[in-house]
């Protein structure tokens, strides 16, 4: 991988990550929510990893099936692509 695609995801990652446990902490508070949508746009755009640390570490939407079964779908599917792209360039 080169510089810029390391960046990225690791901007995207901490993003994430921040993401869900600001949603967190507004729940936990009675504020405006962040909406799901947001929350799942930034796993898809490869903010995975901080995703499921957030949900873990936080214990945010780990209860909620729906969107735990959007959050499969969504790393299945980075799965499938890292896996077309690895043979590709083989």
């Amino acid at each position: 991988m080169n510089e810029f695609s390391i960046a990225f995801l690791a901007t995207v990652n901490i993003g994430s990550f921040y993401y869900f446990a600001l949603d967190k902490r507004k729940a936990l508070k009675h504020q405006h929510r962040i909406p799901e949508k947001s929350l799942l746009i930034m796993t898809l755009a490869g903010g995975t990893v901080g995703s499921l640390l957030a949900m873990v570490l936080f214990k945010h939407k780990t209860r909620k099936k729906s969107f735990l079964l959007k959050i499969f779908v969504i790393m299945v599917v980075q799965v499938l692509i890292l896996y077309l792209i690895y043979n590709y360039y083989k």
